[in-house]
Parts: C-alpha cells; structure tokens; sequence
C-alpha cells in the first residue's frame, strides 16, 4: 500500500486540512468538554465566598443555610436541561448554561459589592439557584454529548469527565488566588465569566457525531487519564505547601496557575497526535480505494452479512401515545421511553439506592467544618479536610470509571454490583465519624471524598447501559435529584436536629440558656455520633437495595450489551472504513 509522508502534512494547504479536522475532530470535542466540566465546579467552593455573601448583606446562619440549599436544589435538578437538550441542537444547551451562569452569579457579585441594592433573600435564593443550575447545562451538553460519540468506553468517559469537575473547584480556586489574590468577592466575578466565556467557545465544538469505532479508543482515554493524574497531583502539592508555607508570593501563584493551566491544556497534545494519525489512514485509504490494493486491508462484507433486521420492530405500528406505553417496557439496554424508563422498577431500586448512599456521603461532606469545630481541629486541619475530599472525590471518580470499564468488558463484572461495594466502604467513613478518635476524620475525609466521587460515574453508567441512550440526557438528570433529596433528608432533617438537640443539653448542663438568633455550638464526640450511626444504617439500607438491581440485571451484564456499537462504520467524511485498517491505524 501507499503511504502518505510527513511532506503532504508540511504543505501549507495540508497543515490547514489538518487543523480543521483537529477543530471538528471528536478527540478535540472530548478536550473541549473536559474544559468546561473543570470550569464547572463553582458549587464545591460555596465555602469560600459564603462568608462574603454573610456578611455584606447581614445573614445569620439560617439565612446562609437557605441559600446553601437552594444552590444544591440548582446544581442537581436538571431536568430542564435534559428535556430542552431533547428537543433543540447542543450549542442551545451551552448557550443558555452560559447566560444563566452569567446572570446568576454576577447578580450575586453585584450584590455583595452593593453595586445594587441590598436583594431580599428569596431573590438571592433565585440568584444562586439559577447559576447553579448553569452547572446541569453545561454538564448535559458536554456529558451526554461525550457519552453518545464514545458509546463502548462510557464507563471511562464518565469517569474522566466527572472526574475533571471534581478537580475544578481546586483549579478555580487557585486561579482565583492568582488573579485577586485574597479578595474572595472577586471569585464570584470569576466564576460568572469562566464557564459562560468556555462554554460559548466550544457551541461549534461540542456536538453528537457519526460514531468510529477505534480499535485504540480506550488507549488514547488512558492517555487523558495520566495528564489528569499529573494536574490532580501538582494540586495537591500546591495546597499542601500553601497550608504549610507562612505566605505564598505573588509570583509563586502566577508561576503556580500557569503550571496548571499548561497541565490543563496538555491534552491538546494527546488530540492532535491521535487525530495526525487518522488523518494519515484515512489518506491511505482513499490512495488504495483509487488503486488495486484495497483487498490486502479491507474486510469484504457479503451483502446480508449486517443484523437481521427484528420483525417486530420493522412492522408497520399503528401511532401510540407515550402514556398507552409506559408499561409496555423494552428489553435492558434497549432505548426506554422517558415514562417506561421513570416507572421501571429498577430506576426506583437506583433512585433509592443513590438517595442514601449519595445523601449519606454529601452530608458528611457539607459538615466536615463542623465536625472538625466540633472535635477541637484548626481552621488550618477543617480545610485539609476540604482539600483532601476534593482530590479524592477525582480519585474516586476516574478509579470507578476506568475499573468498571475494564470488569466490566473483561470479566462482564456487573457496574451496579461495583455500586454495592462502593456504599458499603463508605460506611467506613461514617463510622470514623460516629466513634471518632485523634485523626480518624483525616482518614474518614479520605474514604467520604472517595466514595463520594466514585458514586457519580458508575449511577451515570449503569442509567445509559440498562435504559438507552435516546432519552440520556433526561433519564441522567432526574438520576441526579435524588443527590439533593438524601441530602435534605440526612443532612437537615437528621443531623442538623441531632446536632442542636446535643447541643441544648451541653448548654443546660452548664446551666446556660440559648440565646434567640445567635447559632447552638456543641461539642465533642458525641455531637454527631447519632446522626452517623443513623446514617451508616441508612447507607447499609441503600447497600442492599443496590444488590436488589445487581440480581435483577445480572443475566444483562453478562451479555455483550456493547454489541450494537460494533456494527462495520464510516468516517466522518462519509467513507466506509474497514475495521483491519482501524486496527493499523490504532498500532
């Protein structure tokens, strides 16, 4: 066969030929969305900026708590921007994520500045719900996008790009600390530009394309995975050396930041060495389909070699309404109707499970400051806490993405049985909490930050895999409520309570009484250690729920439920492409 040398990629109107097809490439579709999934974190650094929101506009705690939930019922509830992603083209899905992140947050930046009025509390409720919300945008339109062109990976994919918004609050955070320095209100005005600005830079990107399938599709995910290792590991070391330096230098966080963003970048050199390389077959290609030598690399496919096309679902079907339907549910794996999918038994077992395990995890995490006030720790050790959930979140993220993926296609090692396991480790976490000892929450931070991020992944996965990719984008988002209904339930409803009911018995023993608007202290062991045994109960009760589904989908799991994927395809430019010349692409 001909091949094509490195001259045809010098000349002028090739290096343009190859730039447009890195620009509408899918590896750079997939760098673009791991751009915005790292801008997209602003709801994990809420502590930073809270205590600005508190005291320029004169909140007590409740207040602050109010506004605290509204930003996780914006952040988790996006059905909306499923149901548009539904019906309209992605780069309408970006657009309005990056309006309402705008919006949201710089009327939040305006009003803590009292560049306006002082707002009441329901319209800084409204203002942060809605920049939150942004979060499910950009999430539904580079997420579910990622997903539908890299369909036999979606354990990975989900995994890398959970992954890198786990990572984004650590990166906006030190970007913050570069450009403003410690002026946290100007964070704000940051977080309203960021992902607004990146997610209208990538509307032209970030698209559903023609899937090709790729014999090194997983190698090159692999690739992107030790990049990220990398940038997760210099941020860990620059917030170690922050809490441990006496003061960091203006220099020293320019120097930091540009590291970070040149790590951030660094996929890029990923993307164009894959993408070179296809364009180098994809010219050979049409060298030997213009020639004689096609027979040496193309698979001859008979003329009724593809699948049988079903009977049932080529006969002609009389017009039915979706509600006639919804109990008349498809086999696993095959595409579900919204209704069919959100009356499916086995989306209530999922739904149930996450609300617990989810729940039980996010509530240790949104307490973590008050659990380290409450056992004597320095503001010092509380944010080590912080930082640790925040990189094991990561670890746990891509951990469950690339492990489930590889059980998953090796051994056909269910992804909802991963899930059981992962609930019953974070029982661990709970329980260090409950009967907590000189440094047990370090640990416990480890194992909550862990589980928690490892959740996310693998409830994504298992919703796409057993339900279809058709309604994703939906299915996903309502997926995502039960994040702030455990929480709602676990964390102000069980915890919260307990934790004032201690409290009110250590101020009576001291012969104190609580004094109207000022927030209960408590301390010691015992202030959570209720609340942390009722949730490890509760986690175990999500534990064998979750083993309810690992039962019923256990005949599907150990199918090849990947098999309509890796039907013969084309490329992008139309041209059939033999499966051999992928592989030779792929060495």
């Amino acid at each position: 066969m001909e091949t094509v040398n490195s001259s045809s990629i010098k000349s002028g109107h090739g290096v343009l030929q190859l730039l447009w097809k890195v620009y509408r490439g899918r590896w750079f579709m997939a760098f673009s969305s791991f751009l915005i999934m790292s801008a997209a974190g602003a709801t994990y650094i809420f502590g930073v900026y809270s205590t600005d929101i508190k005291s320029s506009l004169g909140y007590d705690q409740t207040t602050l708590n109010l506004i605290s939930f509204f930003k996780d019922l914006g952040a988790n509830v996006g059905i909306l921007s499923g149901l548009i992603n539904e019906v309209t083209p992605l780069w309408v899905v970006l657009s309005i994520g990056a309006t309402m992140n705008f919006l949201g947050y710089f009327m939040i930046w305006l009003s803590v500045t009292s560049r306006i009025s002082k707002p009441q509390v329901w319209q800084m409720c409204l203002y942060i719900c809605i920049g939150a919300n942004s979060q499910a945008f950009a999430t539904t339109g580079a997420l579910v996008t990622c997903v539908k062109n890299f369909p036999e990976t979606r354990g990975v994919v989900f995994g890398l790009l959970k992954g890198f918004i786990g990572l984004s609050g650590a990166i906006i955070t030190q970007l913050y600390l570069t450009f403003y320095g410690d002026d946290s209100k100007s964070l704000i005005l940051l977080i309203s530009v960021l992902l607004a600005g990146i997610s209208l830079l990538s509307v032209h990107t970030i698209r559903i394309m023609k899937v090709v399938r790729q014999m090194n599709e997983l190698k090159v995910f692999y690739n992107f995975l030790y990049l990220s290792l990398i940038l997760a590991g210099f941020l860990m070391t620059i917030i170690i050396v922050e809490k441990t330096v006496p003061r960091f230098s203006t220099n020293e966080y320019i120097g930091s930041s540009v590291l970070i963003i040149l790590l951030l970048f660094s996929p890029l050199l990923v993307v164009v060495n894959e993408e070179i390389r296809l364009w180098k077959f994809e010219k050979q290609f049409e060298l030997s389909k213009s020639g004689t030598t096609m027979e040496a690399t193309a698979i001859e496919l008979p003329p009724n070699s593809g699948p049988e096309p079903d009977p049932i679902l080529t006969a002609p079907r009389r017009s039915q309404s979706c509600f006639s339907t919804m109990f008349q549910q498809p086999n696993r794996g095959e595409d579900f109707t919204m209704l069919q999918a959100l009356v499916s038994i086995d989306m209530f077992i999922l739904f149930l499970a996450t609300t617990f395990g989810v729940g039980g995890t996010l509530t240790a995490i949104d307490n973590l400051g008050q659990i380290g006030s409450s056992l004597g720790y320095s503001t010092t050790g509380i944010s080590t806490f912080v930082s640790l959930v925040s990189i094991w979140s990561y670890l746990g993220r891509v951990f469950s993405g690339f492990t489930s993926e590889i059980l998953l296609q090796k051994y056909s090692f269910p992804r909802s049985l991963m899930l059981s396991l992962i609930l019953l480790i974070s029982c661990v976490g709970h329980l260090l909490i409950a009967f907590a000892f000189p440094g047990s929450v370090y640990v416990a931070s480890v194992i909550i930050g862990f589980c928690f991020g490892a959740q996310w992944p693998l409830s994504c996965a298992i919703i796409s895999e057993i339900f279809g990719l058709k309604y994703f984008s939906t299915l996903n988002n309502f997926g995502s409520i039960a994040s702030p209904i455990g929480s709602y339930i676990l964390n102000v409803r069980v915890a919260g309570r307990l934790y004032d009911q201690e409290a009110d018995k250590q101020m009576k023993a001291l012969g104190l009484t609580r004094t109207e608007g000022k927030a209960l202290s408590c301390h010691g062991v015992l202030c959570y250690t209720r609340s942390f045994i009722i949730i490890t109960a509760t986690t175990i009760f999500g534990t064998l729920i979750s083993l309810v589904l690992v039962w019923r989908t256990r005949k599907f799991y150990k199918s090849d439920i990947y098999k309509k994927f890796r039907e013969p395809q084309v490329s992008e430019s139309g041209n059939d492409i033999p499966l051999s010349g992928l592989r030779d692409a792929a060495k």
